[in-house]
């Protein structure tokens, strides 16, 4: 016990310096480019110099960009980061956009899970098959394959020729309960929306998921053959036990790496939806940043990257404390 309470203490050490040190090469990126923010702000070239001024001053433009980082953070944290282009609360339009993004992340990760994890078990179980090596020719096209081209495709095929989705709208409730659409649903019993969320989601979310879908199935096989080839394994055949409890002991060690992998997949389905966002429209954080960057509103696009920064090493950190309770060699 005291061991996994001496690592999780060198983890929380590590979390907040990794989470400002993200937030501030943003920043630096995003200041250091040649422009003038507060004279676009205010306008562009025929903008009134007064305000420009004026915005200038409200932002700190006119101090050393540590000074200027400084409020910036003062401000996202304690809610005081109002956007200079919209005139609205950050915290308040991004959290206004993370149902579909986090909707968007979850459909994409049960797709991983569901079809990612049963292809690996398959590969590894038939070995050197011709099953085998359409499972990892297919894991190999998912991990190249771009995904705007792969996502154009899929409208081609679904929307325009079958016309089995929707590219139009985001599905709500009529009532709020958790804030997010589909459980809210599901709890109240609205299957329409239900469905016409399913109808509007799963389109993206394959393309989302697509890639990392490839990259489970080859991480669950080639961990699942080495799980296979560890001496437990023979002394389980050797004492005549069932093919079951083999099997059941074999993937509990198969899977101690793919938890972690798993867990910053759904990390880099967050961080990877501003280009599936804004192909099929979503409104999430990811059109949000995108908006962001053609606006040049760094502060709600840095306050974007934050608050993913924070769900991703959240999530993360959840990752390796479970890592540490399946396997205390991890804690040494």
């Amino acid at each position: 016990m005291a061991d996994l309470k001496k690592f999780l203490v060198r983890r929380l050490i590590t979390f907040i310096p990794t989470l400002i040190g993200a937030t501030f090469l943003v920043f630096l990126v995003a200041v250091v480019v040649p422009a003038d923010p507060a004279r676009l702000w205010a306008g562009g070239e025929k903008a009134d110099p007064r305000v420009v001024e004026l915005l200038r001053k409200e932002y700190h433009l006119d101090e050393p960009i540590w000074v200027q980082y400084y409020y910036f953070m003062v401000n996202l944290i304690t809610n005081r980061m109002v956007s200079p282009v919209t005139h609205e609360n950050v915290w308040s339009t991004i959290l206004e956009r993370l149902p579909v993004t986090l909707q968007l992340a979850l459909f994409s990760f049960t797709l991983v899970v569901a079809v990612g994890v049963p292809l690996g078990i398959i590969a590894a179980l038939k070995r050197d098959t011709i099953v085998d090596y359409l499972i990892r020719a297919f894991a190999a096209i998912g991990m190249s394959m771009p995904i705007f081209w792969f996502a154009y495709i899929l409208i081609f095929v679904f929307y325009t020729n079958l016309g089995w989705t929707t590219l139009a709208g985001n599905p709500t409730p009529a009532k709020t309960i958790t804030g997010l659409p589909i459980l809210d649903a599901i709890l109240l019993g609205d299957w329409r929306t239900v469905c016409q969320i399913v109808e509007r989601f799963w389109l993206p979310s394959l393309v989302l998921a697509w890639p990392s879908i490839g990259f489970v199935a080859r991480l669950v096989r080639n961990s699942f053959l080495d799980a296979m080839s560890a001496d437990f394994v023979e002394y389980i055949i050797a004492r005549g036990l069932p093919k079951t409890t083999l099997y059941k002991h074999v993937l509990r060690n198969a899977l101690v790496p793919v938890v972690t992998v798993l867990g910053l997949i759904f990390g880099g389905l967050l961080a990877g939806a501003p280009i599936t966002e804004t192909i099929f429209a979503l409104p999430g954080i990811g059109m949000l940043m995108i908006q962001s960057i053609q606006n040049y509103d760094y502060l709600t696009l840095i306050g974007g990257v934050f608050f993913i920064g924070l769900i991703y090493l959240t999530i993360n950190l959840v990752v390796d404390i479970l890592y540490a309770i399946i396997d205390p060699r991890i804690r040494y």
